[in-house]
């Protein structure tokens, strides 16, 4: 009895320093999140969400955001903002590593997270890299003059050059012309705003970011007060941030990240292929391979294949779009553009005319397809210009080849020896015969003189199984 007391005594004991140490190791974890140069999407506002949740589920000490965007979507942005300043664990946003950007919507995230740090040679704001192949005298490229244009015709919300100038120091909801980019531009400025002064940062240079498009350095958003600190890596980040205390007027928390345990969430399988679907280059991609399949189901009756391959790379692509800001001037442009390929083979007499206005609308209408002043979520002029001239190419192939079907002559059947040339067997009056192709017919003079033997005839039409002759 004493050894049964003596051994519940003791599991009783060594449960409780396993639910102790277990219960230690848990609240020193923390769920690392990695957005590695990817859109601010509805995939990673889920996927961000999702670790919100996991973190909170699993009792981790905080959530790490390992942060490299160029921007994104601004319902997207808003998504994850929320999240995150409800968020009842701490969220640690670290633009890294070196080389990494919190571009556009990442600035807002920045802004919205308990802790914000960066890595070495990273910057935070609006980024505006200078193009590769820029001519360095200041000289526009073609694709400069093209995207110049582009912004022509879409409006850009941005006024600059010469209102600018005149304006001067005037903000840009002095010179906007559109109360609709006013109301969002004056929100977005009150939202940045207000996660600055909830998360004690810097909400002049805020305003500068969003306006101006303000860009700084690790050192400099250190200096301003935009970040909390900079670290290495990851260790240096825990290091750093043992101990240390934050101050919030919602709530206090003090760290403790000594050997820390650090749990690391990818995107899911589900995750990444949608997160590749909506991306602007291949659901532009995939919607024109739509197109061009149902085109050759068309013309080619019966394959099945391709109009079902046709079908569900439109259905994929219309999915993306849906969550795309979509310009629909730019997807009617689209279609012209096909249509006016399939006019060039069906009237080759306008020397090419046709396939240079199809070539132009299509140009224009992708360029147009994605409406956002976001560099990043427009469609990528690599991609455009060799889609345009393959499916141009394809399209003005296929329909010439169904033409060239039709217009054919028949080769087989009775309609196939109409034209052909035949010799009299005998005398034809009206009723005789006639050699062709190694056969003896019986012909029908159709023509106004009389046939004699031996002279050569030709088959003007059939009636069952005589043949219709002229001289």
């Amino acid at each position: 009895m004493k050894k049964i007391l003596f051994f519940a005594i003791f599991f009783s004991c060594l449960l409780t320093a396993t639910a102790g140490f277990c219960e230690t190791a848990k609240g020193s974890q923390f769920l690392v999140l990695t957005i590695d140069n990817k859109i601010i999407s509805p995939v990673i506002a889920d996927y961000v969400s999702g670790g919100v949740d996991q973190a909170e589920k699993e009792s981790c000490q905080g959530l790490i955001i390992l942060m490299d965007t160029p921007g994104g979507l601004l319902e997207s942005t808003r998504t994850i903002v929320k999240k995150i300043i409800n968020s009842p664990v701490p969220v640690i946003v670290y633009v890294a590593p070196g080389g990494s950007r919190a571009g556009s919507a990442g600035v807002f995230i920045a802004y919205a997270a308990h802790i914000a740090a960066m890595a070495p040679s990273t910057n935070i704001g609006a980024a505006h890299p200078v193009a590769i192949g820029q001519n360095p005298k200041g000289e526009r490229s073609l694709r400069k003059a093209i995207e110049d244009l582009t912004e022509l015709l879409r409006l850009e919300r941005y006024k600059k050059n010469k209102k600018q100038e005149i304006a001067g120091a005037a903000s840009p909801e002095e010179i906007s012309e559109n109360p609709e980019e006013d109301k969002v531009l004056n929100d977005t400025l009150a939202w940045i705003s207000s996660l600055a002064k909830n998360r004690n940062r810097n909400a002049e240079w805020a305003r500068l970011a969003v306006t101006e498009s303000s860009s700084l350095t690790e050192k400099e958003a250190l200096e301003k007060k935009v970040i909390n600190l900079v670290a290495n890596n990851l260790d240096e980040l825990l290091g750093r941030l043992d101990n240390a205390t934050f101050i919030f007027p919602d709530r206090t928390f003090t760290l403790h990240t000594k050997d820390s345990h650090l749990i690391f969430k990818n995107l899911t399988l589900r995750q990444n292929i949608l997160n590749s679907i909506i991306n602007p280059n291949i659901a532009y991609i995939l919607m024109l391979i739509g197109f061009l399949s149902l085109f050759v189901e068309i013309t080619h009756p019966g394959v099945i294949f391709p109009g079902v391959l046709g079908l569900i790379c439109l259905v994929i692509a219309f999915y993306a779009f849906a969550m795309l800001p979509v310009n629909f001037a730019g997807f009617v442009l689209i279609l012209i553009g096909i249509i006016l390929f399939i006019a060039e083979a069906l009237t080759p007499v306008t020397f090419g005319l046709l396939t240079l206005g199809g070539a132009v609308c299509m140009l224009l209408g992708s360029l147009m397809l994605i409406d956002t002043p976001f560099a990043a979520m427009r469609i990528s002029l690599n991609v455009i210009l060799p889609f345009i001239l393959a499916v141009a190419a394809i399209v003005i192939f296929l329909v010439t080849n169904v033409m060239k079907a039709h217009r054919k002559k028949t080769t087989t059947g009775a309609d196939a020896l109409i034209g052909k040339i035949a010799t009299a067997s005998t005398d034809i009056a009206d009723v005789g015969q006639v050699f062709l192709d190694g056969e003896i017919w019986t012909a029908i003079n159709r023509g106004a003189e009389p046939i004699k033997k031996g002279e050569k005839v030709k088959v003007v039409g059939v009636d069952k199984v005589k043949l219709l002759v002229s001289k």
